[in-house]
């Protein structure tokens, strides 16, 4: 691996758009509402800080989300809006080498190398199949990214 580089997934992993209430229902009927006010899962000030300071030793951050599971195009695009909002809101210093907002079940494989942090089982499973590759749970994602 030429470059150090690190994917986050959203969803599940450091914004808790689960624990919006009503959130399936919302996303059925194409509201963006719990893109919106989904809180934290991590603390912001703390993520951002390791983020900054890998950025600053030379690791790519980046994110790698996908849109809701069966939205129109349009709704996609409202979802990619409302994601990009919701990183400027609470993430506004750190710099992200990519953000790719990517229609749902679309391989994260295809959009870079490295680290993935992500919530979800399969998607960690599909970016190993790729060399140079390696997936972790959100629930050892901090711990990682201090020691890195």
């Amino acid at each position: 691996m030429s470059q150090k580089a690190i994917y986050l997934d959203m969803d599940g992993t450091f914004v808790d758009l689960y624990s919006v209430e009503n959130w399936l229902e919302d996303l059925r009927a194409e509201s963006v509402r719990p893109y919106v006010e989904a809180q934290p899962l991590v603390n912001m000030s703390g993520f951002a800080r390791v983020l900054n300071r890998l950025h600053r030793d030379g690791w790519s951050i980046n994110i790698i989300s996908w849109t809701s599971r069966g939205g129109s195009p349009a709704y996609n695009e409202a979802v990619k809006a409302a994601k990009l909002e919701w990183l400027a809101q609470h993430l506004p210093s750190v710099k992200f080498d990519s953000i790719n907002i990517v229609e749902y079940g679309m391989p994260k494989s295809l959009y870079g190398s490295g680290f993935l942090f992500d919530d979800e089982e399969r998607n960690r499973n599909e970016w190993e199949e790729s060399p140079n590759n390696w997936a972790l749970p959100e629930n050892q994602m901090m711990f990682w990214l201090k020691a890195f």
